[in-house]
């Protein structure tokens, strides 16, 4: 079922304007208590609803109080709310896994992190989600934003260039001279990393203009026959495939020997099953990369951002394969490297 676009009172460009400790958080009073908004999975394969929640009063040791500033969409997040990811969560909760903002308050035996830092957090285990005004970590998750990179440059590169970073370098032990197939290759991960694979032309010249030196449109052509033809029926030498399904046997059918294929996500929600004759046959290997405690990227390039209104319209625009880069949801406007 399709992310349907929510009412048209919750798809207003500007957010309420209340701060909160003077860092510009939106929050909203009731009875006294600050309240923050955030987006809630109330239903598996339903829109999301925006709803107010009271801001924690305190925080246990080691937790971290940050300002939401933006919000990464990746398609684990979308793929969670629909209820197709491996890891399934209870309804109800909040999504968003790659959070960038501003240190309102620590806990009691936080060490490095004090009010006022700029901060990556990754939402995975005791962290809150990040399509919300204000995330709750524990410091574990918590990192610093570097001087060059403002907020949403940051929320949009945590996990995609990891990712690719990790995977490349660190799995497939990519060398010099050797060849790459990337499929999903328009998006924030297949940006980072030269054969990619997109669906439509747009996306094809967008890619060549960002340094790929063939681009195959899986559309028009079956991924295996065009690296044959690239390659003059090598094969390449590592694939990155971040769709699963079909895409990752065609993967792995287009490998060379000794070849390295990394399956790094399912975006077709569909998980296919793996002929192992095809890796023994060319001394290939499979390898799983899940990037979750790694905090070093390289600068990101991203191309859409929506408000935490349109957080419905943002997952249907990734669903409907229109973008092109990294898709944030911002919750402010003004320059977020600006001091407090």
């Amino acid at each position: 079922m399709a992310f349907i676009i929510p009412p048209e009172i919750l798809l207003k460009q500007s957010l309420r304007l209340c701060t909160m400790f003077g860092h510009g958080v939106k929050l909203s009073t009731v009875s006294s208590t600050p309240m923050y908004r955030a987006a809630v999975c109330t239903k598996l394969a339903e829109p999301l609803v925006v709803r107010e929640f009271p801001v924690p009063a305190t925080l246990k040791e080691t937790e971290v109080l940050v300002a939401t500033h933006a919000c990464g969409v990746n398609f684990a997040d979308i793929l969670t709310c629909k209820g197709l990811y491996q890891e399934r969560r209870r309804t109800p909760f909040t999504p968003g896994g790659e959070i960038a903002g501003k240190v309102l308050a620590v806990g009691s035996k936080v060490h490095g992190i004090k009010s006022g830092d700029r901060v990556f957090v990754l939402a995975f285990g005791k962290t809150s989600g990040g399509a919300a005004e204000i995330c709750l970590a524990d410091m574990a998750s918590v990192f610093p934003v570097p001087d060059n990179l403002n907020l949403v440059e940051a929320a949009s590169l945590i996990v995609s260039y990891s990712t690719s970073l990790m995977a490349l370098t660190m799995k497939a032990n990519l060398k010099k001279g050797e060849t790459v197939l990337i499929t999903a290759a328009a998006g924030a991960t297949g940006l980072a990393a030269v054969f990619a694979v997109c669906g439509g032309e747009e996306k094809c010249q967008f890619l060549q203009s960002r340094g790929a030196d063939k681009t195959i449109d899986y559309t028009k052509d079956r991924i295996v026959d065009k690296v044959k033809e690239f390659t003059n029926g090598r094969g390449v030498d590592v694939v990155m495939d971040q769709v699963g399904g079909d895409s990752l046997l065609d993967c792995i059918k287009s490998l060379a020997f000794e070849g390295r294929a990394l399956t790094i996500g399912y975006a077709s929600g569909s998980i296919p099953k793996i002929p192992a004759n095809q890796l023994l046959l060319k001394s290939s290997s499979l390898i799983g990369v899940f990037w979750g405690s790694y905090a070093q990227s390289n600068p990101s390039a991203f191309r859409k951002t929506f408000s935490l209104d349109e957080l419905n319209e943002a997952y249907q625009y990734v669903l409907d394969r229109k973008s092109v880069g990294k898709v944030v949801i911002k919750m402010k406007d003004e320059d977020l490297r600006s001091k407090l």
